[in-house]
């Protein structure tokens, strides 16, 4: 039992880890650069585009993939603590849910305004459609931060039942 507690304890540690990482990134990307590219449609979209502005599209496929990765190793190491696995399993489907979000709206409209920094004559609805965007990214990022502040309460559970 005390191999399975550690190991779940080192995992979500690690998930939680990620996340307030990942969080860091998302919180400077939208108060820093979303405000740069949004500031002029269609001009400053060329912020967005990979090799002639700051590609964030491998760091957020890495970044990503390495939280997914941890967040379902964390409920496999969790499995067998009912409160912490049932609490896990909730704050994964809003994670999950939210991620879904983002690759059906964020991700395809950050395409369209590089396609549209590439060929400005594409545009349309620009400054209502990057308005949406980002505040809907804010809420977007305010969801993913309190699901990474959700996971503390369990890791202080985690770390009480050894005592």
């Amino acid at each position: 039992m005390t191999n399975d507690l550690t190991r779940a304890e080192i995992w979500l540690c690690l998930t939680i880890l990620i996340y307030f990482l990942m969080n860091g990134a998302q919180i400077f990307e939208t108060l820093v650069f979303v405000p740069k590219w949004i500031d002029s449609p269609p001009d400053n979209f060329k912020l967005l585009l990979d090799g002639k502005g700051t590609s964030l599209k491998i760091f957020w496929i890495v970044f990503h993939s390495l939280h997914e990765i941890a967040f379902i190793l964390t409920i496999i190491f969790c499995w067998k603590i009912d409160p912490v696995r049932n609490w896990l399993l909730i704050l994964f489907a809003i994670h999950f849910a939210v991620r879904v979000w983002t690759l059906s709206f964020f991700a395809p409209n950050i395409i369209y305004f590089q396609k549209v920094a590439e060929t400005p004559s594409l545009a349309k609805d620009l400054i209502t459609r990057t308005s949406l965007w980002q505040m809907l990214n804010y809420v977007r990022v305010a969801i993913f931060i309190a699901i990474s502040l959700g996971l503390i309460p369990l890791c202080i559970k985690l770390f009480s039942l050894r005592q």
